[in-house]
């Protein structure tokens, strides 16, 4: 079993909490530009807090909130576009207590990430599945490659395939970090083996080998988190739950949203102003569908576990 300290992969500072001083090395060797153009005195500011910020204040990776959204399951609609939801303004479905699902990831947009051209992100995502007498920590991570501004390749692929669901709700966790150090192939390797591709899948009972899968995908997103050249972008926490608390979000089936946002503009935004596009799969501004969410964000869904 892995115990808490194990699963503390999000004490890794994400880029926006970074010491400004590393941040401007690490970026400088990724061949961001670090020195304000036209400033022969450029290097002389590094160290400096105000420096960094304001170098990098308008850069998507650089923010750490967060705002959640939910798209409900819906069949065929004509291309017809799909209303948005905050996660905690719907209504938890209670059928789903003590039940098991199924979480897929099915987008994973890279507005802005640092460095230029095509990243490969390393994604992990953790999770609890609550046995009757245990709690199973679990944790899923693999590797995407997508071009700056673009979506990684991916839809409906596989996290956990049964997970439990307790009577309190369930909680997960989120990670992403931008892999730029080459000698990172070996680990990335692992991380496209079978196991991983098909998503972990999980019974009703404590399986001995899934603790040792879930400490390795750990132990290797730690390390490459940490590496020289590698930044980590986002980290959440997200919890759903059954209650009526306003404050909340809650658990039922359907795609939750996850973007990556300015703290300034989180008290403003406005999920009534986007909307999902069916024809092209894209999240789009309702006035304006030629307008996509200039932040980077994930999207997974949660369905009911239908298989045996």
């Amino acid at each position: 079993m892995i115990n808490d300290n194990d699963i503390e992969i999000f004490n890794i500072p994400v880029a926006g909490k970074m010491d400004p001083e590393a941040l401007i090395k690490v970026l400088a060797e990724i061949g961001e530009e670090v020195e304000p153009a036209g400033a022969a005195d450029g290097k002389e500011l590094i160290g400096r807090k105000d420096f960094a910020l304001n170098l990098f204040a308008k850069r998507a990776w650089m923010h750490t909130a967060h705002t959640f959204g939910y798209l409900a399951p819906t069949g065929p609609v004509n291309g017809q576009t799909q209303s948005i939801s905050h996660a905690g303004d719907i209504t938890a479905d209670p059928t789903l207590k003590n039940t098991r699902i199924k979480i897929t990831l099915d987008r994973l947009r890279v507005a802005d990430y640092p460095g230029r051209g095509k990243h490969s992100i390393l994604f992990d995502f953790y999770a609890e599945n609550q046995l009757e007498n245990a709690r199973e920590p679990l944790h899923f991570s693999n590797t995407y490659s997508a071009m700056e501004g673009e979506q990684a390749a991916l839809i409906g692929y596989p996290i956990f395939i049964g997970l439990n669901v307790g009577k309190d709700g369930i909680s997960f966790r989120c990670f992403t970090v931008n892999v730029k150090n080459d000698s990172d192939e070996q680990f990335l390797k692992f991380l496209d083996s079978d196991e991983f591709k098909a998503g972990l899948q999980l019974t009703e009972k404590l399986q001995p080998a899934i603790a040792p899968l879930s400490k390795m995908a750990l132990g290797i997103s730690q390390a490459i988190a940490k590496r020289n050249r590698n930044i980590p972008v986002q980290n959440f926490n997200m919890g759903l739950d059954f209650s009526n608390i306003a404050t909340r979000a809650r658990l039922r089936e359907g795609s939750y949203i996850a973007v990556q946002i300015p703290e300034s503009i989180s008290v403003i935004w406005d999920w009534d102003e986007w909307v999902f596009n069916p024809k092209n799969g894209q999240i789009v501004n309702r006035d304006d569908m030629t307008q996509l969410v200039p932040y980077n964000y994930i999207v997974f869904s949660i369905s009911r576990y239908e298989g045996a």
